[in-house]
């Protein structure tokens, strides 16, 4: 079946079942492979985008499901201030270890920034419980993201 999904501002015509996850239409179909598969279960965040500006879990988001929703990747998330400022942050205090999840840390970051411009640890921890850092970076994310807010 065509869908035409709006991803980065670019309408991209796709020949996909409805059920298709939205993760393996960017990476397969459409060649994006910023967004990274982890678990396949929408439980540790390495798959993350943003649908109409939420964060939502691309392996278990299916094409249908996205409707007419504009969809963000980690390849155009440094086009909105809160990206911008994170990706900046990420550097300047040298977040990234292995590097795997950091596409999907950055994005539920943002996520948290456009609705809590200036985010208390608590609010920190409960927007990125859902991300997982197998190397254990938390501290230098909560750090770059109080970075990136300015706090």
């Amino acid at each position: 079946m065509a869908f035409t999904l709006k991803i980065n501002g670019t309408p991209h015509e796709v020949d996909v079942d409805g059920d298709a996850p939205l993760l393996w239409v960017l990476r397969d179909v459409l060649g994006m492979t910023g967004t990274k598969f982890g678990c396949g279960q929408a439980l540790c965040g390495a798959c993350t985008v943003h649908v109409d500006g939420q964060a939502v879990r691309s392996c278990q988001t299916t094409i249908d499901s996205v409707g007419d929703g504009a969809v963000t990747t980690i390849e155009a998330i440094g086009q909105v201030p809160q990206g911008a400022a994170l990706q900046k942050a990420w550097l300047e205090l040298e977040v990234v270890q292995c590097g795997y999840c950091q596409s999907g840390q950055i994005m539920s970051a943002a996520a948290l920034l456009k609705d809590t411009p200036k985010p208390t640890d608590d609010d920190i921890d409960a927007a990125m419980s859902g991300n997982v850092c197998r190397c254990g970076t938390y501290q230098r994310i909560r750090a770059a993201i109080k970075h990136a807010a300015g706090v």
